[in-house]
């Protein structure tokens, strides 16, 4: 079998297999699309299968890195950056696992390898969701843009999942693919890993949906608490003011105006009224 891989679709190689291997033309220039979408395409001469490596940053942003694969039936040609650490560790376990093996079960190890990545970049997702659960009870501004950043990182990945998954389905149907009887059981293996991965996807979906709510829960009661302090207060300074504004329009007939003690008196009288509302308040459980 004659196998190539290829670092970049530019290589001037890549025109010179098309013209060897008769490969369409639309085919090449997909390999040389940057964002094309994840799909399998079946010609009597060969399957082109577009896929995607999956992974997180340390700034916790998703990265991904295209696999594009030509399989026919007596030869493989493999484009992707192996400068980049997923997609070598992807054709390393490829090559070492495949050796001089047939183009079908080249393509099947690529992309059982791809699907490993997904898992892989999972469980970081997994534990940060578990990590913002336990941090919504002490809500902070730059709490929220985790919980959202998170969340985009979820609907890209769904979305690669179900590109991965129509893929993995189209493979399996299609008589004329690569894939023989053999390893299609190892497809339909490949579509049941990516089903549960979408379950799983839907469930931090779901968690980070319950710790939005329980944020803004948590959002609502502090200001509550707020507002209790401030009532508090409101109330403590109420009787002086009232009485403060009282006698200080100089009016005349206000009892204890003429007393020498009318300053005890009035603060007396402004310190029995606020304890008589903080009881009051406190009976009736509005503090």
């Amino acid at each position: 079998m004659a196998r190539y891989e290829l670092d970049h679709a530019d290589d001037p190689e890549l025109d010179r297999l098309a013209e060897k291997f008769h490969l369409h033309p639309l085919h090449v220039e997909d390999c040389r699309t940057e964002g094309e979408r994840i799909k399998s395409d079946v010609t009597p001469e060969y399957t082109f299968t577009i896929l995607r490596t999956f992974e997180i940053a340390p700034s916790g942003d998703p990265v991904l890195y295209s696999i594009c694969i030509f399989s026919g039936r007596a030869f493989s040609i493999v484009i992707a950056d192996r400068g980049q650490p997923a997609v070598a560790q992807v054709l390393a376990r490829a090559k070492n696992e495949g050796g001089d093996c047939s183009p079908g079960r080249t393509l099947y190890l690529i992309f059982d390898s791809v699907v490993d990545t997904y898992f892989a970049a999972l469980t970081p997702i997994d534990e940060h969701v578990d990590e913002l659960e336990d941090r919504v009870l002490d809500p902070r501004p730059e709490l929220l843009r985790e919980v959202f950043q998170v969340k985009r990182s979820l609907i890209g990945f769904r979305r690669l999942l179900l590109h991965t998954r129509d893929a993995s389905m189209h493979l399996q149907r299609d008589p004329g693919s690569v894939i023989d009887q053999d390893h299609q059981l190892f497809l339909r293996d490949l579509y049941d890993h990516l089903a549960r991965l979408l379950d799983s996807v839907e469930s931090e979906r779901d968690l980070l949906s319950n710790a939005l709510d329980i944020y803004v829960s948590s959002l609502a009661n502090r200001t509550n608490e707020v507002m209790k302090v401030l009532t508090a207060l409101s109330t403590i300074a109420l009787p002086a003011l009232i009485l403060s504004s009282i006698y200080g329009m100089n009016l005349k007939g206000l009892p204890f105006v003429d007393s020498p003690h009318a300053a005890l008196i009035v603060a007396g009288m402004t310190a029995v009224s606020t304890i008589v509302l903080l009881v009051t308040a406190r009976l009736l459980r509005w503090l």
